[in-house]
């Protein structure tokens, strides 16, 4: 019998507080020796000298829209491409799908089709809704990682904005159950009295649009929430910020002692408003692509620490629904579909930027499974699930071929990074290798049952 169930030999892995070239022995899906030129047999050797290991990267952002509207994306096709991307566990939001997930029938509904369809490990959101307050403590019973709400118009008829009260009613009710809330913030009564106005002038170009999701309504959104945080006792997570402001509120809050975590999106560090000029609805999304001066400032920022995590917030569709030759660009769907490109975006800006390896593995993997209590995931580290995502710093450039979502319009299609996911391995299988799916071992759904923390992260 041999010793490990596989040997990675050469790699130069990040660890969390180094980048070293040493050995990883992994058995029954866990990593259980760590060091240079191990010792002893194995089933299956791999040899990945010149290439970089990082922990698999947790996504806890991504619209997958199954049950009900799989035609859009579907937990087959979303967990194939996030495998592509070096993920190895994405957490699914509870809207877009038919049934929301907002009552405990929902949830069990989905985790048994995300059993069946995920190739890599999964959890599923919950959600606050108005009406499902009586809900809540079944999906926390259930296993929901946590809960989401929009204070925004979410142009989806199956999963209303929560009102105020209903955001204190569920604060309170989240908060008792030790969960986290996480919130889309920004303002509807600021974004529907401006998008009211530019409809009634016939104002629809990509300018007008950012017009109406300004920055003011981000920063009001979130400083609400906060408000409401203080009184309720309700950790936050926000996500998708896109503002300085926002930040800075959100990082006031923390210095105050409020439980709260905070996300961007790479497509809001590595694009910005002229490509929503340039390129139309295909670059969509709410919040909006901001103007170059504050894709800047989210870059400085992300660089200070001011971001836990990052996250895609992968939000498909089919490509009728962005259509210029069907719809405007103010009836076109909102979300960019790129669930597969977070690590290497991450990738291209710590080259550009001369961040440290170790630092992209915090925000895509170990902040992730902190926040979350994720306390097998998120380090490569004995003990640890082994979950790893093999990079190669050759050119990949992004074509629909190589995309791997069911629809393959996206606003990166032609980008080129400066790396390439060469293999993704999930508890110790590999998944993903040289651009195939290579293998269809289930992914586990995560039960998460344990309190969040107290304290930020």
């Amino acid at each position: 019998m041999s010793d490990f169930d596989l040997l990675i030999r050469n790699g130069m892995v990040v660890l969390p507080n180094e980048v070293k070239k040493v050995d990883l022995a992994i058995k029954e899906g866990r990593i259980i020796k760590i060091g240079e030129q191990l010792s002893g047999t194995a089933s299956e050797e791999l040899d990945v000298n010149g290439k970089t290991i990082f922990p698999g990267l947790i996504d806890v952002h991504v619209h997958f829209s199954e049950p009900g509207r799989e035609h859009w994306e579907g937990f087959e096709t979303g967990s194939r491409m996030m495998a592509a991307g070096g993920c190895t566990t994405y957490f699914d939001m509870p809207l877009n799908g038919i049934p929301s997930t907002v009552e405990q029938a929902a949830f069990e509904q989905k985790a048994e089709i995300g059993s069946r369809k995920s190739v890599v490990d999964f959890a599923l959101w919950g959600g606050l809704v108005p009406g499902n307050i009586k809900d809540l403590r079944g999906l926390a019973e259930s296993g929901v990682i946590g809960f989401k709400a929009f204070l925004s118009d979410t142009g989806n008829d199956e999963f209303e904005r929560a009102d105020d009260l209903t955001l204190l009613d569920g604060m309170k009710e989240i908060a008792s159950l030790g969960k986290i809330l996480a919130l889309h913030a920004e303002s509807a009564p600021i974004t529907n009295w401006l998008l009211q106005e530019k409809k009634e002038k016939g104002l629809i170009s990509a300018d007008n649009y950012l017009e109406t999701r300004p920055i003011l309504a981000e920063a009001e959104a979130v400083e609400r929430a906060i408000y409401y945080a203080q009184l309720t006792g309700c950790p936050l997570h926000f996500v998708h910020i896109s503002s300085q402001a926002a930040v800075e509120k959100i990082e006031a809050a923390k210095q105050q002692g409020l439980a709260i975590s905070v996300e961007t999106c790479p497509h809001y560090l590595l694009f910005s408003h002229d490509d929503l000029v340039e390129k139309g609805a295909i670059a969509k999304c709410a919040p909006p692509l901001r103007k170059k001066d504050e894709q800047k400032q989210l870059i400085r920022l992300l660089r200070e620490g001011k971001f836990d995590m990052v996250s895609s917030d992968h939000s498909p569709c089919p490509y009728s629904m962005k259509d210029p030759a069907k719809h405007t660009l103010f009836e076109a769907w909102g979300g960019i579909s790129g669930g597969q490109f977070t690590l290497l975006s991450m990738l291209e800006l710590a080259l550009e930027h001369e961040i440290p390896l170790t630092q992209i593995a915090k925000w895509t993997a170990e902040m992730p499974a902190q926040r979350f209590n994720l306390e097998t995931k998120g380090k490569i580290e004995v003990g640890m699930d082994a979950d790893l995502a093999i990079v190669s710093f050759e050119p990949f450039t992004v074509r629909e071929d190589n995309f791997h979502a069911k629809h393959k319009q996206s606003l990166y299609v032609g980008h080129t990074f400066p790396c390439t996911i060469e293999e993704t391995i999930n508890r110790g299988k590999t998944i993903y290798k040289n651009g195939k799916l290579v293998n269809h071992a289930a992914g586990k759904l995560w039960i998460n049952r344990t309190e969040t923390k107290p304290n930020p992260v």
